[in-house]
Protein backbone atom coordinates (compact mmCIF):
# COMPACT_ATOMS: atom_id res chain seq x y z
CA UNK A 1 0.00 0.00 0.00
CA UNK A 2 1.53 3.17 -0.96
CA UNK A 3 0.69 6.50 0.73
CA UNK A 4 0.51 9.82 -1.51
CA UNK A 5 0.62 12.82 0.74
CA UNK A 6 -0.99 15.84 -1.04
CA UNK A 7 0.26 19.29 -0.14
CA UNK A 8 -1.48 22.38 -0.91
CA UNK A 9 -0.91 24.14 -3.94
CA UNK A 10 0.36 27.21 -2.06
CA UNK A 11 2.53 25.40 0.22
CA UNK A 12 6.30 25.95 -1.53
CA UNK A 13 5.00 29.48 -1.90
CA UNK A 14 3.94 29.93 1.78
CA UNK A 15 7.29 28.43 2.25
CA UNK A 16 9.52 30.86 0.45
CA UNK A 17 7.85 33.83 2.33
CA UNK A 18 8.39 31.95 5.30
CA UNK A 19 11.76 31.86 4.90
CA UNK A 20 12.17 35.50 3.74
CA UNK A 21 10.38 36.74 6.83
CA UNK A 22 12.22 34.28 8.99
CA UNK A 23 15.90 35.59 7.37
CA UNK A 24 14.58 39.21 7.68
CA UNK A 25 13.82 38.79 11.33
CA UNK A 26 17.37 37.12 11.81
CA UNK A 27 18.82 40.48 10.07
CA UNK A 28 16.77 43.19 11.82
CA UNK A 29 17.48 41.20 15.52
CA UNK A 30 21.66 41.56 14.41
CA UNK A 31 21.24 45.21 13.19
CA UNK A 32 19.92 46.03 16.30
CA UNK A 33 21.97 43.86 18.64
CA UNK A 34 25.24 45.66 17.10
CA UNK A 35 23.18 49.17 17.20
CA UNK A 36 22.12 48.82 21.11
CA UNK A 37 26.08 47.46 22.00
CA UNK A 38 27.21 50.97 20.02
CA UNK A 39 24.74 52.67 22.02
CA UNK A 40 25.28 51.44 25.27
CA UNK A 41 29.05 51.39 24.58
CA UNK A 42 28.92 55.70 23.73
CA UNK A 43 26.96 56.77 26.72
CA UNK A 44 28.88 54.46 29.09
CA UNK A 45 32.23 56.43 27.78
CA UNK A 46 30.37 59.95 27.90
CA UNK A 47 29.59 59.22 31.72
CA UNK A 48 32.79 57.47 32.70
CA UNK A 49 35.80 59.83 30.81
CA UNK A 50 34.67 62.89 32.67
CA UNK A 51 34.21 60.64 35.73
CA UNK A 52 37.51 59.28 35.68
CA UNK A 53 39.35 62.43 34.72
CA UNK A 54 37.70 64.89 38.08
CA UNK A 55 37.98 62.18 40.87
CA UNK A 56 41.05 60.19 42.48
CA UNK A 57 40.87 56.94 42.51
CA UNK A 58 38.32 54.14 40.89
CA UNK A 59 35.17 55.08 43.06
CA UNK A 60 34.13 51.52 44.16
CA UNK A 61 35.41 49.65 40.76
CA UNK A 62 37.11 47.17 41.82
CA UNK A 63 40.48 45.61 39.58
CA UNK A 64 38.41 42.30 40.14
CA UNK A 65 35.50 44.26 37.57
CA UNK A 66 37.70 46.27 35.04
CA UNK A 67 40.04 42.81 34.21
CA UNK A 68 36.58 40.84 33.78
CA UNK A 69 34.97 44.05 31.62
CA UNK A 70 38.05 43.58 29.18
CA UNK A 71 38.19 39.85 29.15
CA UNK A 72 33.99 40.31 27.84
CA UNK A 73 35.18 43.19 25.70
CA UNK A 74 38.03 40.89 23.77
CA UNK A 75 35.71 37.94 23.35
CA UNK A 76 32.52 40.46 22.06
CA UNK A 77 34.91 42.29 19.45
CA UNK A 78 36.04 38.49 18.63
CA UNK A 79 32.12 37.87 17.85
CA UNK A 80 31.90 41.20 16.40
CA UNK A 81 34.80 40.35 13.53
CA UNK A 82 33.50 36.71 13.41
CA UNK A 83 30.14 37.93 12.35
CA UNK A 84 31.51 40.59 9.91
CA UNK A 85 33.72 37.80 8.06
CA UNK A 86 31.40 35.33 8.25
CA UNK A 87 29.07 38.21 6.06
CA UNK A 88 31.91 39.34 3.91
CA UNK A 89 32.65 35.67 2.73
CA UNK A 90 30.99 33.18 0.64
CA UNK A 91 31.47 29.32 0.98
CA UNK A 92 31.86 26.73 -2.40
CA UNK A 93 30.95 29.45 -4.63
CA UNK A 94 32.42 27.66 -7.83
CA UNK A 95 31.74 29.91 -10.84
CA UNK A 96 34.21 28.46 -13.18
CA UNK A 97 36.16 25.38 -14.07
CA UNK A 98 38.96 25.48 -16.78
CA UNK A 99 40.78 23.04 -18.25
CA UNK A 100 44.84 22.31 -17.84
CA UNK A 101 45.99 24.62 -21.08
CA UNK A 102 48.77 21.82 -21.63
CA UNK A 103 45.84 18.87 -21.52
CA UNK A 104 45.95 15.44 -20.29
CA UNK A 105 49.53 14.31 -21.98
CA UNK A 106 51.34 15.61 -18.66
CA UNK A 107 50.24 15.43 -15.18
CA UNK A 108 47.56 18.10 -13.39
CA UNK A 109 48.15 21.46 -12.85
CA UNK A 110 50.19 22.59 -9.58
CA UNK A 111 51.75 26.19 -9.93
CA UNK A 112 49.46 29.04 -10.48
CA UNK A 113 50.22 33.08 -9.70
CA UNK A 114 46.85 35.50 -10.64
CA UNK A 115 48.89 39.18 -11.53
CA UNK A 116 47.25 42.69 -11.04
CA UNK A 117 45.87 42.90 -14.11
CA UNK A 118 43.78 39.75 -14.13
CA UNK A 119 46.29 37.42 -15.92
CA UNK A 120 46.70 33.87 -14.62
CA UNK A 121 50.11 32.24 -15.33
CA UNK A 122 50.32 28.23 -15.30
CA UNK A 123 52.38 25.00 -14.52
CA UNK A 124 51.64 21.31 -14.73
CA UNK A 125 53.58 18.43 -13.43
CA UNK A 126 56.18 17.48 -15.80
CA UNK A 127 54.75 20.05 -18.48
CA UNK A 128 57.46 21.99 -19.57
CA UNK A 129 55.18 24.92 -20.30
CA UNK A 130 54.43 27.96 -18.81
CA UNK A 131 50.57 29.07 -19.53
CA UNK A 132 49.27 32.55 -19.83
CA UNK A 133 45.21 33.09 -19.39
CA UNK A 134 43.02 35.66 -19.54
CA UNK A 135 40.40 35.89 -16.64
CA UNK A 136 37.87 34.15 -18.08
CA UNK A 137 40.45 31.23 -19.00
CA UNK A 138 41.42 32.32 -22.39
CA UNK A 139 45.33 31.11 -23.39
CA UNK A 140 47.02 34.44 -24.17
CA UNK A 141 50.25 32.87 -24.88
CA UNK A 142 52.13 29.57 -23.64
CA UNK A 143 55.87 29.48 -22.99
CA UNK A 144 58.31 26.95 -23.85
CA UNK A 145 60.72 26.04 -21.29
CA UNK A 146 63.55 25.73 -23.27
CA UNK A 147 67.14 26.20 -22.21
CA UNK A 148 69.76 27.27 -24.89
CA UNK A 149 73.48 27.02 -25.06
CA UNK A 150 76.01 23.85 -25.17
CA UNK A 151 73.45 21.88 -24.38
CA UNK A 152 69.54 22.28 -25.25
CA UNK A 153 66.97 20.83 -23.28
CA UNK A 154 63.85 21.56 -22.03
CA UNK A 155 63.25 22.19 -18.22
CA UNK A 156 60.28 21.32 -15.72
CA UNK A 157 58.65 24.38 -13.71
CA UNK A 158 57.51 24.17 -10.67
CA UNK A 159 55.84 27.50 -8.96
CA UNK A 160 55.37 30.76 -11.00
CA UNK A 161 55.69 34.25 -10.44
CA UNK A 162 55.70 37.55 -12.22
CA UNK A 163 58.61 40.13 -11.36
CA UNK A 164 58.29 43.66 -10.57
CA UNK A 165 59.99 44.04 -13.60
CA UNK A 166 56.80 41.91 -15.23
CA UNK A 167 59.07 39.05 -16.29
CA UNK A 168 58.13 35.34 -15.94
CA UNK A 169 60.19 33.57 -13.31
CA UNK A 170 59.88 30.13 -12.16
CA UNK A 171 60.81 27.25 -10.08
CA UNK A 172 62.84 24.61 -11.49
CA UNK A 173 63.27 22.02 -9.01
CA UNK A 174 64.74 18.73 -11.23
CA UNK A 175 67.28 20.84 -12.24
CA UNK A 176 67.58 22.72 -9.10
CA UNK A 177 67.51 26.04 -10.59
CA UNK A 178 65.04 29.55 -10.67
CA UNK A 179 64.77 30.77 -14.46
CA UNK A 180 63.52 34.13 -15.64
CA UNK A 181 62.11 34.74 -19.01
CA UNK A 182 63.60 37.61 -20.60
CA UNK A 183 61.54 39.20 -23.58
CA UNK A 184 63.53 41.69 -24.94
CA UNK A 185 66.40 39.03 -26.48
CA UNK A 186 64.60 38.49 -29.70
CA UNK A 187 61.05 40.61 -30.78
CA UNK A 188 59.30 37.27 -31.19
CA UNK A 189 60.70 34.55 -28.86
CA UNK A 190 62.69 35.88 -25.92
CA UNK A 191 64.98 33.79 -23.48
CA UNK A 192 64.81 31.93 -20.37
CA UNK A 193 67.82 32.77 -18.63
CA UNK A 194 69.16 31.03 -15.39
CA UNK A 195 69.61 33.34 -12.17
CA UNK A 196 71.17 30.97 -9.75
CA UNK A 197 71.36 27.11 -8.67
CA UNK A 198 69.36 26.06 -5.32
CA UNK A 199 69.00 22.69 -3.87
CA UNK A 200 65.23 21.75 -4.80
CA UNK A 201 62.82 24.71 -5.61
CA UNK A 202 59.44 24.38 -5.39
CA UNK A 203 57.41 27.50 -4.80
CA UNK A 204 58.28 30.83 -5.97
CA UNK A 205 56.70 34.31 -5.09
CA UNK A 206 57.88 37.94 -4.91
CA UNK A 207 57.80 40.20 -2.00
CA UNK A 208 56.43 44.30 -1.71
CA UNK A 209 59.89 45.05 -1.82
CA UNK A 210 60.24 43.30 -5.12
CA UNK A 211 62.65 40.42 -3.89
CA UNK A 212 62.13 36.94 -5.02
CA UNK A 213 61.23 34.45 -2.29
CA UNK A 214 62.03 31.13 -3.07
CA UNK A 215 61.27 27.91 -0.96
CA UNK A 216 64.28 25.68 -1.02
CA UNK A 217 62.28 22.23 -0.25
CA UNK A 218 64.89 20.07 0.28
CA UNK A 219 67.08 22.64 2.47
CA UNK A 220 64.02 23.47 4.17
CA UNK A 221 65.19 27.07 3.51
CA UNK A 222 63.47 30.31 2.25
CA UNK A 223 65.75 32.39 0.15
CA UNK A 224 65.33 35.80 -0.89
CA UNK A 225 66.85 38.02 -3.67
CA UNK A 226 66.63 41.23 -5.58
CA UNK A 227 67.53 41.20 -9.51
CA UNK A 228 69.35 44.12 -10.97
CA UNK A 229 68.50 44.70 -14.66
CA UNK A 230 71.53 43.04 -15.86
CA UNK A 231 69.73 39.90 -13.49
CA UNK A 232 72.69 39.66 -11.14
CA UNK A 233 71.58 38.84 -7.97
CA UNK A 234 71.30 41.22 -4.95
CA UNK A 235 71.14 41.34 -1.06
CA UNK A 236 70.73 37.30 -0.95
CA UNK A 237 69.47 35.92 1.99
CA UNK A 238 68.04 32.69 3.62
CA UNK A 239 65.98 31.87 6.38
CA UNK A 240 66.55 28.26 7.77
CA UNK A 241 65.15 25.15 10.01
CA UNK A 242 61.61 25.24 8.10
CA UNK A 243 60.14 21.88 7.82
CA UNK A 244 59.66 20.81 3.88
CA UNK A 245 59.02 24.27 2.72
CA UNK A 246 56.17 23.94 -0.42
CA UNK A 247 54.65 27.06 -1.63
CA UNK A 248 55.54 31.26 -0.65
CA UNK A 249 53.83 34.12 -0.85
CA UNK A 250 54.33 37.30 0.38
CA UNK A 251 52.69 38.70 3.98
CA UNK A 252 50.85 41.55 4.51
CA UNK A 253 53.79 42.49 7.19
CA UNK A 254 56.14 43.34 4.28
CA UNK A 255 57.62 39.51 4.62
CA UNK A 256 56.37 35.98 3.56
CA UNK A 257 54.17 33.44 4.47
CA UNK A 258 55.58 29.81 3.90
CA UNK A 259 53.86 26.63 3.81
CA UNK A 260 55.83 23.31 5.32
CA UNK A 261 54.83 20.03 4.64
CA UNK A 262 54.81 18.48 7.58
CA UNK A 263 51.41 20.68 8.78
CA UNK A 264 51.91 23.93 9.25
CA UNK A 265 52.23 27.68 7.44
CA UNK A 266 54.81 30.25 8.92
CA UNK A 267 54.66 33.90 8.42
CA UNK A 268 58.13 36.00 9.14
CA UNK A 269 58.59 39.39 8.98
CA UNK A 270 60.55 41.39 5.78
CA UNK A 271 63.62 41.14 8.36
CA UNK A 272 63.25 37.67 7.95
CA UNK A 273 61.76 37.04 12.30
CA UNK A 274 59.00 34.42 12.64
CA UNK A 275 55.97 36.60 13.18
CA UNK A 276 53.44 33.73 13.61
CA UNK A 277 52.25 29.90 13.06
CA UNK A 278 48.98 30.56 11.87
CA UNK A 279 48.60 26.64 13.48
CA UNK A 280 49.20 28.22 17.07
CA UNK A 281 47.90 31.65 16.59
CA UNK A 282 44.61 30.24 15.56
CA UNK A 283 44.18 27.13 16.74
CA UNK A 284 44.02 25.47 13.33
CA UNK A 285 44.79 22.32 12.60
CA UNK A 286 46.23 21.67 9.02
CA UNK A 287 46.71 18.04 7.20
CA UNK A 288 48.82 18.82 4.22
CA UNK A 289 49.14 22.48 3.87
CA UNK A 290 50.24 23.44 0.48
CA UNK A 291 49.36 26.71 -1.95
CA UNK A 292 49.35 30.01 -0.13
CA UNK A 293 48.71 33.63 -1.36
CA UNK A 294 47.60 36.93 0.12
CA UNK A 295 44.71 38.74 -0.81
CA UNK A 296 44.42 42.67 -1.22
CA UNK A 297 42.62 42.34 2.09
CA UNK A 298 45.79 41.26 3.86
CA UNK A 299 44.01 37.90 4.18
CA UNK A 300 45.88 34.59 3.99
CA UNK A 301 44.34 31.56 2.18
CA UNK A 302 45.95 28.44 2.50
CA UNK A 303 45.07 25.23 0.83
CA UNK A 304 44.87 22.20 2.33
CA UNK A 305 45.74 18.78 0.24
CA UNK A 306 45.02 16.04 2.90
CA UNK A 307 41.69 18.01 4.08
CA UNK A 308 40.79 19.35 0.24
CA UNK A 309 40.27 22.65 1.84
CA UNK A 310 40.67 26.20 1.18
CA UNK A 311 40.74 28.23 4.41
CA UNK A 312 41.00 31.95 4.84
CA UNK A 313 42.95 33.42 8.05
CA UNK A 314 41.96 36.77 8.49
CA UNK A 315 43.66 39.45 10.03
CA UNK A 316 41.08 39.42 12.92
CA UNK A 317 38.22 36.74 13.58
CA UNK A 318 38.68 33.19 13.07
CA UNK A 319 39.24 30.75 10.00
CA UNK A 320 37.06 30.64 7.84
CA UNK A 321 36.40 27.43 5.43
CA UNK A 322 35.90 28.97 1.72
CA UNK A 323 35.94 25.74 -0.10
CA UNK A 324 34.76 22.87 1.76
CA UNK A 325 34.12 19.99 -1.19
CA UNK A 326 34.46 19.83 -4.47
CA UNK A 327 38.82 19.55 -4.76
CA UNK A 328 40.46 16.28 -5.20
CA UNK A 329 43.99 17.09 -4.47
CA UNK A 330 44.03 20.94 -4.26
CA UNK A 331 48.31 22.24 -4.94
CA UNK A 332 48.52 25.98 -5.70
CA UNK A 333 46.10 29.20 -4.78
CA UNK A 334 46.24 32.56 -6.24
CA UNK A 335 43.17 35.51 -5.97
CA UNK A 336 42.48 38.27 -8.20
CA UNK A 337 41.73 42.15 -6.60
CA UNK A 338 38.07 41.31 -7.13
CA UNK A 339 37.21 38.56 -5.11
CA UNK A 340 38.14 35.59 -6.95
CA UNK A 341 40.24 32.66 -5.86
CA UNK A 342 41.65 30.49 -8.36
CA UNK A 343 42.85 26.96 -7.02
CA UNK A 344 44.78 24.48 -9.27
CA UNK A 345 43.26 21.47 -8.35
CA UNK A 346 46.35 18.40 -9.90
CA UNK A 347 43.43 15.81 -8.83
CA UNK A 348 40.88 16.63 -11.31
CA UNK A 349 43.66 18.55 -13.88
CA UNK A 350 41.80 21.87 -14.14
CA UNK A 351 41.29 25.16 -12.21
CA UNK A 352 38.81 26.13 -10.48
CA UNK A 353 37.69 29.76 -9.86
CA UNK A 354 35.50 30.28 -6.81
CA UNK A 355 34.15 33.54 -6.15
CA UNK A 356 34.88 34.23 -2.10
CA UNK A 357 33.98 37.35 -1.67
CA UNK A 358 30.25 38.71 -1.74
CA UNK A 359 31.80 42.45 -2.38
CA UNK A 360 34.11 43.59 -4.24
CA UNK A 361 37.04 44.74 -1.33
CA UNK A 362 37.50 47.88 -3.76
CA UNK A 363 34.82 50.45 -5.04
CA UNK A 364 35.14 51.28 -8.71
CA UNK A 365 36.58 54.28 -8.10
CA UNK A 366 39.89 52.99 -6.67
CA UNK A 367 42.64 53.95 -7.70
CA UNK A 368 44.06 49.87 -7.02
CA UNK A 369 41.15 48.48 -9.15
CA UNK A 370 41.50 50.70 -12.23
CA UNK A 371 44.81 49.26 -12.64
CA UNK A 372 43.84 45.68 -11.73
CA UNK A 373 41.36 45.96 -14.51
CA UNK A 374 40.99 42.14 -16.50
CA UNK A 375 40.16 44.19 -19.56
CA UNK A 376 43.97 45.41 -19.87
CA UNK A 377 46.60 42.55 -22.08
CA UNK A 378 48.58 41.19 -20.51
CA UNK A 379 51.53 42.56 -21.48
CA UNK A 380 52.54 43.75 -17.92
CA UNK A 381 53.52 40.25 -16.82
CA UNK A 382 55.08 39.27 -20.38
CA UNK A 383 57.75 42.45 -20.68
CA UNK A 384 55.63 44.15 -23.29
CA UNK A 385 55.48 41.53 -25.46
CA UNK A 386 52.31 41.60 -27.85
CA UNK A 387 50.04 38.52 -27.03
CA UNK A 388 48.29 36.47 -29.44
CA UNK A 389 45.79 33.48 -28.45
CA UNK A 390 47.16 30.56 -29.15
Amino acid sequence: MVTVLLLPPNRDKRFVMDYALETSQQKEKLLKTIYTLQLKSTATLQTASPLLSSQRGMGMVTQHQVHQLADKAKSLCRDLDNIKNLLHYCQDNLVQQIPNPTGSRYGGVSGIHCSLDGSIYVTAESAPWVHVLSSTGQTLRSLPCWRTGKTSSTFLPEGVTVTRMGMVAVADMMNGAIWVFNPHTSPSKGEWIQIRKVGSPRGIGVDSMGKILVADYAQGQVHSFALDHAFKMLNIHSVPDLQGPRYVSPAPSGGFVVSEECGDVKVFTSSRKLLCSLSRKYGHQFGNPAGVCVDVDGSILVADEQRRTVHLFPEHGAPICLVSTGLRRPAGVACSSFGHLFVADTGENCIKAFKYCVRSPYGPASPRERRSDPSLTARQGLGFIPLQPR
